[in-house]
């Protein structure tokens, strides 16, 4: 499945290579690309709200709502590295999150644990996880397309499939980025729907938030 074409978008009136827009899901594809780039396109709107930013943009709550975005980040690193083993194939849960003990800790620890690591680690967390995620769904897809099953079974021995999984995370990622997106224009004011032409994320340089 190749993510290499050229786009054209209307709002900026010019023909954009895809190392200009990467993140631009195909114009005509197959399910699974455009499966694939609506995920990826999301993911690439969330780690725009959520870049570049110090301990105190990360930690930014608005009003009554304990969410962050050093939380979504933490949050967001854990739904993709359950889609993609546990859900997936069965495998057992990666760092940190094989540390945890799910059954007697909060549901709520990746998003309060965040306030304990630094912006480099919340980026370097949620970065290295998506890259193994894209890892695992690239060979999984090329195995057997969305429509084989996973993993993962309800009550009734029911299993579910690929695309169910893709569609879940896509859903996820879609309730999210909402959320980061009105906590990032509490932060410093930035707003928009995409990120620019050419953005790539900062993972080792957070700005000062304020």
């Amino acid at each position: 499945m190749t993510r290499q074409q050229n786009v054209r978008n209307r709002r900026y009136g010019h023909a954009m290579t895809n190392s200009d827009y990467w993140r631009e899901p195909p114009l005509a594809g197959t399910e699974a690309e455009h499966l694939v780039g609506a995920l990826d396109r999301l993911r690439a709107t969330f780690r725009w709200k959520a870049d570049g930013l110090d301990a105190a943009g990360l930690s930014t709550r608005i009003g009554a709502s304990s969410l962050t975005l050093g939380g979504l980040l933490k949050h967001l690193a854990r739904a993709e590295e359950q889609m993609f083993t546990t859900k997936l194939s069965g495998a057992p849960l990666g760092p940190p999150w094989d540390a945890i003990d799910w059954d007697t800790d909060t549901t709520d620890w990746d998003f309060t644990s965040a306030a304990d690591d630094t912006p480099e680690r919340l980026y370097a967390i949620w970065d290295s996880t998506v890259e193994r995620s894209r890892a695992r769904l690239d060979a999984a897809l090329a195995n057997g397309g969305p429509d084989q099953l996973v993993h993962l079974s309800w009550s009734d021995g029911r299993r579910l499939s690929l695309r169910r999984l893709l569609c879940d995370l896509i859903e996820e990622y879609g309730r999210h980025t909402g959320h980061a997106d009105l906590i990032r224009e509490a932060v410093d004011g930035r707003v928009g729907e995409d990120p620019p032409i050419g953005w790539r994320p900062e993972s080792t340089s957070p700005r000062q938030s304020g």
